[in-house]
């Protein structure tokens, strides 16, 4: 079994946030950790974010899912590691 960390840059955080975070919570028993990053200030927000995944041991065929189901996003790109 193997254990995946995943990677994504989503841009146009602002728009894609609802349904980005649909997906991860239709995904979220299989998602062991989860950290978000962005740049933010009392100014202003960033439009993109960085978001670090870190997979349940064995859980290849929920992280496939997933990558497949941001490929609705046109500006995500996304990164896995597999150990």
């Amino acid at each position: 079994m193997s254990k995946i960390i995943m990677g994504i840059e989503l841009k146009d955080r602002a728009v894609n946030a609802p349904k980005f975070q649909e997906l991860l919570t239709k995904h979220g028993c299989a998602i062991n950790t989860r950290l978000g990053l962005h740049n933010a200030s009392d100014q202003s927000c960033s439009p993109r974010g960085l978001i670090l995944l870190e997979f349940i041991e064995g859980a290849d065929e929920e992280a496939r899912d997933l990558e497949e189901e941001l490929s609705v996003f046109p500006n995500a790109v996304v990164r896995k590691m597999v150990f």
